[in-house]
């Protein structure tokens, strides 16, 4: 059953080299850095180098902010490498994916992929069948390759397409 082999592999430490585990209030840097970096440098088609674009996008992607979104309780993941962050994610209840950004030192090593098979056994841990999320963009092709499909029209987020889409959490059978 692929979902199961999908869950084990997540939770797996080592898949594409990085170890995978919730964040804490004391990765804050680390995370926001990564944030901050993904957005800017890997999202230029979305953003268009546009500096109120990259402003609004990043405004809560400091410290901070990070901070007060783990100690609120939110589920905040990490991939890390020999000790440094380099993707981020987070989820959102009852079955949403809020936010996975990657290193831009780290793209196209499946950092986001092995974060996101992560992403995905948690919700389906938690009960959920359907996962959610809105997608850039630049992500879009991304999620398409991994099983993600369209959930609907195209939302405006600060002159930024957001691309809804969906994916079943159930096992293949």
């Amino acid at each position: 059953m692929q979902n199961k082999r999908g869950i084990s592999q997540a939770l797996s430490q080592g898949r594409a080299g990085v170890s995978l585990r919730r964040a804490t209030v004391f990765d804050v840097f680390g995370l926001s850095r990564v944030l901050v970096r993904s957005i800017t440098r890997l999202c230029e088609a979305d953003h268009g180098n546009q500096p109120d674009k990259i402003a609004a996008w990043t405004a809560n992607k400091d410290p901070q902010s990070v901070r007060n979104w783990i100690a609120s309780g939110a589920q905040i993941w990490m991939a890390e490498r020999s000790g440094q962050a380099v993707a981020v994610g987070g989820l959102r209840a009852p079955a949403e994916i809020s936010l996975l950004y990657v290193d831009p030192g780290h793209a196209g090593q499946r950092v986001g992929a092995a974060l996101l098979s992560r992403l995905e056994a948690e919700l389906a841990l938690s009960g959920a069948t359907t996962g959610h999320l809105m997608s850039t963009r630049t992500a879009l092709g991304f999620y398409r390759r991994n099983g993600w499909v369209a959930a609907g029209e195209p939302a405006d987020w600060n002159g930024i397409p957001q691309f809804p889409l969906r994916k079943s959490l159930h096992p293949s059978g």
